[in-house]
This record gives C-alpha cells, structure tokens and sequence, in this order.
C-alpha cells in the first residue's frame, strides 16, 4: 500500500544545531507546515513555540513529510538520519525530495545522490553560506543543484532563510561552490585576526584599527561582523572553530584530489588544528587568535591536521 494521502502538505526539517534552529524557526514563522526532529529534544522546544510539531524520530518526518530538509553535522549522522546502508533506507527516501543542506564532501554527495534516486526518490543540494547571524535574519546566500524537478520543488523552500538563491547545475557543483566561498572566508577571517594580533602585540589602538578598516575599501559585511568580536575577544560561536576545522579539511581533500595548490588554505588548515587542540572548537573561528598568540609566546602545540 502506499501512503496515506495528507490534507497539509508537510516540510521536515531534521537538524536543529547552531544554524539549523534558526533556519527552521524562520520556515516554521512563514507559515511553513512543518514537522522536526533533532538528536537533541530540548533543541525543538522553539520551533514548538513557533507552531512546528515535533516527530519523534527522523522515520516520522518522513512519513510526515513529502520534502525534507537535512542540516546535519557530517555524513554520518546523515547516514543515521536516512537508515542508509539499511533495509528500512528505500523505504524512508522513495517518493521524497531529500534536501542536503549542509556541508560534505562532494563525492558524498554525488553517492547519496544515486542511491536516493535509485530508490524511488528526489535529491538537492542547497549549502549556504553565513554564519548563525544571518541564519537568524533569513539572510543566508544558498547554492542549488539537482535535477530540473528537485530544483522546483525546493526552490521556494528556501525563500524564507535565504536572501538569494544561486542555481549551479547538478550536483556536485552547489557543495564545490560552497567549498569556494568557504576558502575564501576562512583565509579572509584568518587575515583579518593575523592583522588584530599585529596590531595589538605593537600597543595600536585596535579600535582606531577597526575604524580605519570600516572607513576603507577592505570593508565587508564579515569585517563589521568579525572586527568588533576581535576587539572584545567575544569568542561567543556565530561559526564554530571545529566546523571551520572541517570544512578546511573538506576544501583541502577537494584541492588535493584535483592536484591544486591551496598554500593559504594549508596555513589556515593548521592554524584552526591547533585552536582546535588547545579546547577552543567550540569557540568563534575568530578564535584562531589563540593560535597565533600561541606561536608568538612559543606554547604552540603540535597538532598538524592531516589531509
């Protein structure tokens, strides 16, 4: 038998972490009908407030819900999420459009792609890039891949977390677009802390710095966000330094597949392995400031990651 036919057409929405709630919230206050699940129950308790319902495993969104929406941590828990590799897998996917929103390797992608396709349903990419304040704002920046008929059907999906809404063919091509624009963010961020460092070891006014910054052409939307973190040293998560951790790895593994050099991303690499070794993951990516304080004091520690 197939399954019941539903009045409300339900979106899932599986992943509630640091930029997943607030996504979800802003689908759920725009009227979204929308049914969530998080590894994590007390996660779920604001978009209960906002008028979401609450499933109480990932097997029920599905059921629930014809697209859904991942915004899980890494592959595996998008494996767990999905029964993949499982019996229950086709079962889960066949008749859905499954939206990885997240960030993986491209070749992840393109498997799992196949193996939802193969089982009787639809797949998308739709990475983003911004970090938890824009999330919260629906300003995100999203990049689309799929087959014509994914594509439609989550297009107006992504309307109410995204300022724009960038087609880049089939997948892989969204997440290696995401990937370009994650390079260039954290060698951006990493700069932007080297110079606050520079400037503080020399006794500047790193507030005049900031000013300097703002008034000039280097300006961006992430020096006026980043700089006044620097200033406080409000190490507070809008981008975690473990996730910056991985994506670096991500980004390096997709270079070295292509035989690409990536030297600035190289030094980025080891620079956010030792923040993250020194405890501060859960920490801003602004925190790579420890790092850099750490090598000018001589306490760095040996934690080269490996590509």
């Amino acid at each position: 038998m197939g399954r019941k036919r539903r009045c409300i057409v339900y979106v899932g929405f599986v992943g509630l972490g640091l930029m997943g709630q607030p996504m979800a919230l802003n689908l759920a206050r725009a009227g979204t009908p929308l049914v969530v699940w998080n590894r994590t129950p007390a996660r779920c308790a604001p978009l209960r407030a906002a008028g979401a319902e609450v499933a109480a495993s990932p097997a029920e969104v599905f059921d629930r819900a014809d697209a859904v929406i991942l915004m899980l941590a890494d592959e595996t828990a998008i494996d767990v999420v999905l029964s993949r590799g499982t019996p229950d897998f086709a079962a889960r996917v066949a008749g859905h459009t499954v939206v990885h929103m997240g960030t993986t390797s491209p070749e992840y992608s393109g498997s799992l792609e196949a193996d939802i396709r193969a089982a009787g349903g639809r797949y998308a990419e739709a990475p983003v890039s911004g970090s938890r304040v824009p999330a919260e704002q629906g300003q995100l920046v999203a990049m689309l891949a799929g087959d014509d008929h994914a594509v439609e059907t989550v297009r107006p999906l992504l309307a109410p977390m995204c300022a724009e809404t960038f087609d880049c063919g089939p997948v892989p091509n969204a997440l290696l677009m995401k990937l370009s624009v994650n390079l260039f963010l954290i060698t951006l961020v990493t700069g932007l802390t080297e110079a606050f460092h520079f400037a503080d070891r020399y006794g500047l006014d790193q507030r005049l710095l900031q000013n300097v910054l703002d008034a000039g052409p280097m300006a961006s939307s992430v020096s006026r966000m980043k700089a006044p973190k620097l200033l406080a040293r409000d190490f507070a998560a809008q981008a975690a330094a473990e996730d910056v951790l991985k994506n670096n790895r991500l980004i390096a593994e997709a270079a070295r597949k292509a035989d690409l050099a990536s030297p600035l991303l190289d030094v980025c690499h080891a620079l956010f392995g030792e923040t993250v070794a020194q405890g501060h993951g859960g920490e801003d990516m602004v925190a790579v400031l420890r790092a850099l304080e750490a090598r000018t004091d001589g306490t760095r520690r040996s934690s080269a990651p490996s590509c």
